[in-house]
């Protein structure tokens, strides 16, 4: 068994240390405040004990964690008044990423994450390993879960084998010359020699080390040599991506800034808004000028967001590098905290083309893969593949990836641009009806003005329903959606879950249907399930047994070994 890196005992140690320092002296604040008979006095006492506590339980858990490398399963254990073990499946683990802030790289450090398929969290963390133990870790393990798939690949080809079989297959992955994910004889860069699957079977080894520092002189190097570049973002694309896109983290960065200096925020902005008419101080004033402050405080806070959000995307996706190792994409990011994992192209359950009207105008678009679990580098299961990159190279990286041509729609009828029309004029109505009681109550004057919200209405319905669209084809299903935010999805069949009908109120007086495509990660926070929308009856009952008849076919053709997502996900302008 292996132990984390021995700098991880310090970091234990300090944090348990201030969580048990911080405890006592919160804890007799609020009771001193509520008994007469708690003195404040106690923190002096309490506080170096839950130190000293605190500490000793650090440097506790720090011996007590383990985790090992096995033939089978990677398993950690931890805990240390509750013990826990866990043996995590090869066949099971999605990503095994690494993250490496600032002071971890000056230290040599690494913290190791391991993801599994449907995971909601993390299943096993890592923190702290060398960066060469963490990289061996990300590479052993890789291999393995590419052996462990292989293997079931063949099983499933041949109509499966008996279990004595399987078990012996599954051992061998242990065996220096097993194959690697096409068959192909495993390099020598990857093959751990005899005896040699985990860090603590080697003699003479230090807590933390990597075997690598053992490797004899005619070893070849680590898989990193081996990797496949696939696309690196340009400094051009990456400026264009942090000033043309939105992340949510964003906002929360604008809400942390006003948490931690609202009283200059709220100065500030009365002295902008005070010569444009707002009010003196928040005390006095009258509607006007506090809707004048509001207004101030709406566009200043739109320009701190989008200078954060400018700010973070840069940061987050620095240097990102996308390449190939085996069947895994793998890749790099970040300038602060540097982030490497991979995205396992089984695990793939859609890939989705996305951009926005600043990167449609530009000809620039991005491309993300949705994947069944869970990842740091996700929006629940989403991932980005390429941020940015111009449009027809997406394109085409898309139908490298899935065989499916993202370009030709079929639009919906063009009722469903009437219904557009209605939608958008009834909330121009309450925009109006709104501005109309707000004048009965107060001393705005031309409330008529509100009515400029319907000329909004024909281009808004119109936007709506051109960027609608859906092919069916003999593999894949395709979805087109939004405006502001276009995504444009390629689902396998073999990847859909369900497939339903939807139809509203008024959509069934105008006879039009949605049809709601369901895979293993369709809904997350910031993405919708993928839906074709406002079709007619007939043709969304048409797509829905045609989706059912190509899904099981395209079952078959998966157990059969074909039909799988490509990973020639070559980079060709």
């Amino acid at each position: 068994m292996n132990r984390l890196h021995p700098l991880s005992a310090v970091s234990l140690a300090i944090q348990r240390g201030i969580t048990g320092l911080s405890m006592p002296f919160f804890a007799v604040m609020i009771l001193s405040s509520v008994f007469d008979f708690v003195d404040v006095g106690w923190t002096f006492v309490l506080a170096p004990i839950g130190l000293v506590v605190g500490v000793g339980y650090g440097i506790a858990y720090y011996y007590r964690f383990s985790y090992e490398v096995t033939s089978d399963t990677f398993d950690v254990t931890s805990g240390v008044l509750s013990r826990r073990s866990r043996e995590i499946p090869y066949g099971r683990i999605q990503n095994v990423d690494v993250a490496r802030g600032v002071l971890q790289r000056a230290l040599g450090l690494a913290v190791v994450s391991i993801e599994t398929a449907g995971g909601g969290e993390t299943e096993a963390t890592l923190r702290f390993v060398s960066e060469d133990e963490a990289n061996r870790l990300q590479r052993d393990i890789r291999r393995r879960t590419a052996e462990v798939k292989r293997r079931r690949r063949e099983r499933e080809a041949t109509g499966g084998e008996s279990e004595a079989t399987q078990s012996a297959a599954d051992a061998d992955i242990d065996d220096p010359t097993a194959g690697t994910a096409d068959g192909s004889p495993a390099p020598t860069a990857d093959s751990p020699r005899a005896g040699s699957a985990t860090a603590d079977s080697q003699p003479n080894s230090e807590p933390g080390s990597s075997p690598s520092a053992d490797r004899t002189p005619a070893e070849p190097a680590p898989e990193r040599s081996r990797r496949q570049q696939l696309f690196a973002l340009e400094p051009r694309e990456l400026l264009l991506y942090s000033l043309s896109s939105f992340r949510p983290a964003a906002g929360a960065g604008l809400l942390f800034l006003f948490f931690i200096a609202s009283d200059a925020i709220v100065e500030y902005l009365l002295a902008v808004a005070q010569p444009l008419g707002g009010p003196a101080d928040l005390e006095s004033g009258s509607v006007g000028s506090y809707g004048i402050l509001t207004l101030v405080s709406l566009v200043n806070g739109i320009v701190v967001t989008y200078v954060l959000n400018v700010g973070y995307t840069f940061v987050a996706y620095y240097d990102f590098r996308l390449g190939r190792a085996d069947e895994d994409f793998v890749y790099e990011r970040g300038l602060f905290q540097r982030y490497s994992g991979s995205i396992p192209a089984d695990k793939i359950q859609a890939v989705t083309i996305t951009d926005n009207p600043i990167q449609r105008l530009l000809g620039y678009a991005g491309l993300w893969v949705e994947t069944a679990g869970y990842g740091p580098d996700s929006s629940g299961g989403s991932q980005s593949a390429v941020p940015l990159a111009a449009a027809s190279r997406i394109r085409q990286f898309a139908e490298n990836l899935t065989g499916a041509d993202p370009s030709r729609f079929r639009s919906p009828p063009t009722l469903a641009r009437r219904r557009y029309l209605v939608r958008y004029a009834l909330i121009a109505a309450v925009i109006v009806a709104a501005a109309f009681g707000l004048a009965q109550v107060s001393s705005l004057e031309r409330w008529y003005l509100a009515a400029v919200a319907f000329a909004a209405v024909p281009p808004a319905a119109h936007l709506r329903y051109a960027h609608l669209g859906y092919v069916v084809g003999e593999d894949h299903l395709v979805i087109r959606t939004g405006f502001w935010k276009r995504r444009t999805t390629v689902i396998p069949y073999y990847r859909i879950q369900t497939v339903s009908t939807r139809r509203s109120i008024f959509q069934r007086r105008l006879g039009l249907a949605s049809l709601t495509v369901d895979t293993a990660s369709s809904r997350t926070f910031a993405w919708d399930t993928p839906t074709i929308y406002d079709i007619d009856l007939a043709d969304a009952r048409a797509v829905n047994e045609t989706s059912r008849e190509n899904l099981q076919v395209a079952l078959r053709e998966r157990a059969r070994g074909d039909g799988a997502l490509s990973v020639d996900f070559t980079d060709r302008p």
